[in-house]
């Protein structure tokens, strides 16, 4: 089966031809894809951890709030610095407008549970509301993020290493 041009035009088809695999893998498992999860996990928890201050003013919530927003900070900031090096590394990924989107999407979540974890250790009576409506701008913004990672996998195939053996 042959290959239609793309009706997009002679741009969309030279970015479409170019190599998007993955340059930051171990064992062709993509890095980035794999460090992605834990801080996705410990945002949506932080903003549970918030609800459940809210509603039940227990001290205890205070301070897993603070274990909860540093890691999701901490390792956001690891799975970030592989998904650049993966951005910076590979052409093809560079190339396509979502991997932009998405990277200015994570800076911002970024953004976001860093301000969270500083109110979380420097004003922790500050947690309701402005904990709280962190916690909410965060969990908005790794929808956004997922939103384009996910464009970038399934509709461009961006890390995926296809094996043309039969």
């Amino acid at each position: 089966m042959s290959r239609r041009p793309d009706p997009r035009g002679p741009p969309v088809e030279t970015v479409a031809k170019q190599d998007v695999s993955s340059a930051i893998a171990v064992a062709g498992h993509p890095l980035h894809a794999m460090s992605v999860h834990f801080p996705i996990a410990l945002v949506f928890a932080t903003l549970g951890i918030d609800v459940l201050y809210w509603f039940q003013g227990d001290p205890f919530f205070l301070r897993a709030g603070i274990w909860s927003s540093g890691f999701a900070f901490g390792l956001g900031v690891l799975a970030a610095l592989v998904g650049t090096a993966e951005l910076l590394a590979v052409k093809g990924i560079r190339s396509r407008v979502s991997s932009w989107s998405h990277g200015v999407a994570a800076m911002m979540l970024l953004s976001i549970a860093g301000a969270n974890w500083g109110l979380r250790l420097t004003a922790p009576e500050e947690v309701l509301p402005h904990g709280l409506a962190l916690s909410v701008l965060a969990a908005i913004f790794t929808g956004l993020a997922g939103w384009h990672g996910g464009k970038l996998v399934f509709d461009h195939g961006v890390g995926l290493m296809i094996d043309d053996r039969k």
